[in-house]
């Protein structure tokens, strides 16, 4: 006789899986250290996770609809670097911030173009433009940092990056804020259902009227935007930007919470919330390393197995799904 229980269990285990990790994770984290679920450490947590937790909002519409972008990393340095001129020039918030949002909107149109329009696989494109954004990049900077007015980023600029309301930073509210506008994007929108049937059955998806080119330019401009929002809160909260270095495994770590958090790497299936769920396993995982004393770079070699583990397992359970 089959138990109540099982079929709960193996809901959550199918579309829910990170919940599974994140518990785990907070019990070998507070086995680790005893202020680890204090709730100082939980918001120090989702504050560090905001830049690529932003990022990753955006990979997982992208991956649900059946693609990759490779070029996040490099959008987000070449962004931030223009941003931080700008400010220099401008000593404005509002036209820095704007600047960001242009110039990864724009960025992440051209990903769409050549994906939607000219065909060529998502894969291809952003590999191409994650290596011509990064070049120029670097020659924006001449290999060095940018630097910001710190007289001024420390009377303006700062103020968002380390600021906090009602005790709880800037950047968190930011984070959720956005989190909660792409569940209401994605699940509440005709885009939304758009974006989960091109990623479902592409041929489909035409036959039934969606434009589905236009569709695919919308989703990597919307992630472009994303990313510029990450880019200038990266710029608040550092006063500098590497442009060797900043940004770099940005889209490991944005496919890796996306992989987490449950979203099928195939397409058609994916859930913003289990994304959010996934950047703080993901961060947890560093800290639990951190209090652990394990060296900091066997962190990518986990992140490689745990993305590896997240589709594997994917597929074990939508296997057993069908056969069922």
């Amino acid at each position: 006789m089959k138990t109540k229980g099982w079929p709960f269990l193996k809901n959550i285990l199918i579309n829910h899986n990170y919940v599974v990790s994140l518990i785990l994770l907070l019990i070998i984290g507070r086995i680790a250290s005893p202020n680890f679920l204090s709730f100082a450490s939980l918001i120090n947590l989702i504050k560090s996770s905001a830049f690529i937790g932003i990022i990753a909002l955006g990979m997982t519409m992208v991956i649900i609809s059946g693609n990759i972008d490779l070029s996040v990393g490099s959008i987000l340095a070449f962004t931030a670097a223009n941003t931080a001129i700008m400010f220099n020039n401008t000593h404005s918030i509002l036209l820095s911030v704007g600047y960001a949002m242009f110039i990864g909107t724009l960025l992440g149109f051209v990903n769409g173009f050549f994906v939607g329009k000219a065909k060529v696989a998502s894969f291809i494109v952003t590999l191409a433009t994650m290596a011509a954004f990064r070049s120029l990049t670097v020659q924006q900077g001449q290999g060095g940092p940018i630097l910001i007015d710190q007289e001024a980023y420390y009377s303006i600029l700062r103020t968002i990056g380390y600021g906090t309301f009602l005790k709880i930073p800037y950047l968190v509210w930011i984070f959720v804020l956005i989190v909660g506008l792409m569940i209401f994007l994605m699940t509440k929108t005709k885009f939304g259902r758009y974006v989960y049937a091109v990623g479902s059955n592409e041929k489909a998806a035409k036959l039934s009227g969606i434009n589905v080119d236009r569709i695919k330019i919308y989703i990597f401009s919307l992630t472009g935007l994303l990313t510029g929002i990450a880019a200038f809160l990266y710029v608040t909260r550092f006063g500098s930007v590497d442009t060797a270095t900043a940004g770099k495994s940005y889209e490991l770590d944005a496919i890796a919470a996306v992989a987490i958090g449950g979203t099928s790497m195939a397409g058609g299936k994916g859930f913003i919330q289990g994304t959010f769920f996934g950047i703080i396993v993901l961060y947890s995982i560093d800290s639990v390393l951190s209090a652990l004393r394990v060296p900091a770079f066997v962190n990518d070699l986990i992140k490689g197995i745990l993305i590896l583990g997240a589709v594997l397992l994917q597929k074990v359970l939508n296997n057993r799904k069908v056969n069922n």
